[in-house]
This record gives C-alpha cells, structure tokens and sequence, in this order.
C-alpha cells in the first residue's frame, strides 16, 4: 500500500503549505490513518475545521477529493451506484425485434450503463483518492450498514458485474457533528480524532495564515470576540471559518479596530440567527443603532 505521508511531522508541514494549521494530534491521527490504511472519523462541533481536514489532506497530496454528502434518506442508489435506466431503455428499443432477451439483457448491463456514485467512484480509483464522507450523522442507522461492508474490504458486489474490489486504497475521513451516536461496529474500523474550538492563540496563528495583511493585534481583538459570543451559548456558534470571514469583512471595510461599534455593524458575519444577535447586543452592551 502506498503512503501519502512519511511521518507526523510530514503531515504538519504538508498541511501548513496548504493553509490548514495541524497541531500535534492532528498531524499524528492523520498520519496513522494513512499508514495503517484505515478510515478516520473525525468527531466535533460544526464549524471546528473537520471537512476542511479532508479537503487540505486531498490538497496536500495531489489527491482526488471524492465526497459523499450524507442526508436523512440517503440510500444505496445515491451513495454507491445505480443503472441509467433511460439509457438503457434506449438500447433495448434499439435492439432487433429477432434478437434474444438474454442477450439484450447482458448488453445493457454493463460498466458503459453503471452510475459511478461516490463510494464506488473512489473504490475504482487508481491515483491517489481521499475519500470524504460528510456529516455522517445526518445518514440513517441503515446507511452505516453500507459503510461497514464498503470499509471493511474496500469492495462492492454489483451483481451483474461481479465484485470490484480497489487497486488503490482511498484515504476515508468521515467526520461528524455528534447529532446522533454512531455504532459501535463502525468506529471500531476507524481511527478516531475529536476536534473542538482551537485555543485563542490557534485561532490567531489561523487568521493570520488565511488573511494576508490583517494586523496581529486586530487578529487577537478578533479571536476574543469570537470567544466571548460562543461562551455566551448561542444557538450556532461562530465557526473558525466565519472568524476568518469577519477578519476579511474587517479590512474590506477598512476597520484596524475591533471597537463595540465594529462589532455591532458587522455582527451578521459571525452570527446568523436573530435571537443569537439580540443575545449578544444585550450579554456584550454593543450599541444596537450601530449595526
């Protein structure tokens, strides 16, 4: 099995060069996944930097991103493949009226009429592939089924094709919002990483790698808002990426001060729910005029 990474401190490197900060157990996890060949679920509040962990390891890499979005009724058909019934219909009204059924039958299924979905798309890859399964708590219970047989053996039975098995193990990084708890027969086949809100001087070494400009001083005043609003327990906490974004929406508008009024103008970066604002005008005393 080939490796993407020759150690932790590779990981780190590789990952600080496309602007994902990793610190020590991020960088160790990550490697391990990758030499051990198995999956890496990453668990965690929204916002904390878990997708955007796949997407720097695929970047880092060379490697094919390959992503399956998980929703409540997410099914086989969607995640691994399916037939193109239109056409395949085509194909049967094309055939000679004479022609035998068993013989249109193994015409139409074939890989030229096969679905890719993204499970069996990373399967078949032969370059480097990271495979992303996103939100899987979002999935129903019946979907980790799926997963369970596809990350065991990195295979898929398609009945009338036979078994397709991988020539190139993808990378899997599933993550996760703890919105329901995953079975136990699935995390025994990962590896598992927790992520939580970075500490202050991780989110500022953040910013200031991802806003080019942003004064040290503004960056900190920055990080500490951010601080005080998700103490405050509101309803969707500002993520790391929403940080960045006010960091930029600071300097678009020309701001080098973090000041009650700044925060009050610019406070629909960082918060997005109506009662969350009011909470947050009230807890802070920022000037309600101002925004």
């Amino acid at each position: 099995m080939t490796s993407l990474f020759s150690s932790p401190e590779d990981v780190s490197r590789r990952l600080a060069a496309v602007g994902y900060l990793a610190d020590e157990a991020i960088a160790t996890t990550v490697f391990l996944a990758d030499r051990l060949g198995k999956p890496l679920l990453v668990e965690g509040p929204a916002g904390v930097g878990k997708t955007e962990l796949a997407k720097a390891v695929a970047a880092a890499t060379d490697a094919e991103l390959v992503r399956l979005q998980c929703y409540e009724g997410l099914d086989e058909a969607r995640a691994l493949y399916e037939w193109n019934y239109k056409k395949q219909l085509l194909r049967i009204q094309a055939a000679p009226s004479d022609q035998a059924w068993e013989t249109t039958h193994d015409d139409i299924f074939t890989a030229e009429f096969l679905l890719e979905r993204p499970l069996l798309a990373a399967i078949r890859r032969t370059g480097p592939t990271v495979l992303l399964i996103d939100e899987t708590d979002k999935a129903d219970v019946e979907m980790e089924g799926l997963l369970l047989e596809v990350l065991s053996d990195f295979q898929v039975t398609i009945p009338e094709l036979g078994t397709i098995t991988a020539t190139r193990r993808p990378l899997v990084v599933l993550t996760s919002n703890a919105a329901r708890e995953l079975s136990e027969a699935l995390k025994r086949r990962c590896l598992y990483l927790h992520l939580d809100y970075p500490a202050p001087e991780r989110e500022r070494d953040i910013v200031l790698a991802q806003v080019p400009g942003i004064e040290a001083e503004l960056a900190e005043q920055l990080v500490r808002t951010v601080g005080a609003l998700r103490a405050l327990e509101v309803k969707k906490a500002p993520s790391i990426a929403e940080t960045v974004d006010w960091a930029r929406t600071l300097l678009a508008l020309g701001l080098d001060e973090l000041n009650e009024e700044a925060v009050s103008r610019t406070l629909g970066v960082v918060l997005k729910h109506v009662t969350d604002q009011q909470r947050a005008v009230r807890e802070l005393k920022l000037p309600v005029d101002g925004r």
